[in-house]
């Protein structure tokens, strides 16, 4: 690794039953990731994201005319950032897309029990939204729900993270010098996903579970990146690393931050 600041200490910060119950679920979390990821509607699958103008009536079985057996296609909406308008998609997704054809791996760290921190979760308004810049969105922002302040100490620094609520999950935006950087231990260059386990004011983060973002696969996905607050100053050495292809090549985001 070079050029990474990392955290040499071996100080945990969960209890040991904690500790444990994670590294028990890791295998199969593992292998969950790569079975999803080439799914028939995974994220190596996704080959166009298509927005359509107002008033388009284009439906989902439209848009396969003339796309082979293997492409199935969905709606999804978003809000305009110009218009605020709420605007109407088209997504078409290939089972057999040359992405899943060559996909290897995704490229993980061992599970480092050091990563799994437990955390304080303090409920805030309603209303409260933070600013997230999204890949595909030329530097503008969306305001995103952030339901509470996440918590905790790790080598006597005071962390408080921001996790926005996805669908009635927490999902955590975060980025650390791993990020982008060279050699076997850089991660996907504009930040890594985590989901939160929520129980009232309890938080656990299993760093280990991090993972690359559907955008590290395809392009034609529109991830938001990490807010400042969400940018740790050492290396994060757990989770997944980066998305392999056969021949060493490794998919990165146009846009790093």
């Amino acid at each position: 690794m070079s050029g990474i600041v990392t955290d040499i200490s071996t100080q945990t910060s969960a209890s040991t039953a904690t500790i444990e119950r994670a590294r028990a679920g890791w295998d199969a979390w593992r292998a969950g990731r790569l079975s999803s990821v080439t799914a028939p509607t995974g994220n190596l699958a996704l080959i166009e994201t298509r927005w359509l103008p107002a008033g388009h009536t284009t439906t989902p079985d439209e848009a396969l005319a003339g796309q082979p057996e293997s492409v199935t296609a969905t709606e999804l909406t978003r809000r305009s950032l110009e218009t605020g308008e709420v605007e109407r998609g088209i997504r078409l997704w290939d089972a057999a897309s040359p992405a899943i054809r060559d996909f290897e791996t995704i490229d993980v760290f061992p599970f480092d029990p050091s990563w799994v921190v437990e955390a304080t979760f303090t409920p805030v308004s309603d209303d409260r939204t933070i600013p997230f810049e999204h890949i595909r969105d030329n530097g503008l922002t969306r305001d995103l729900v952030v339901p509470g302040d996440i918590a905790f100490r790790r080598d006597g620094v005071e962390y408080t993270l921001s996790a926005f609520d996805d669908d009635g999950t927490l999902l955590l935006v975060f980025g650390d010098p791993t990020n982008g950087a060279d050699g076997e231990d850089g991660t996907y260059a504009s930040g890594r996903f985590l989901f939160v386990e929520h129980v009232d004011d309890h938080v656990v983060l299993d760093f280990n579970r991090a993972f690359v973002p559907p955008c590290g696969f395809s392009d034609q996905y529109n991830c938001p990146l990490p807010p400042r607050n969400n940018r740790f100053p050492v290396a994060v050495t757990a989770g997944e690393k980066r998305v392999a292809f056969r021949g060493g090549a490794h998919h990165e985001a146009a846009h790093t931050p």
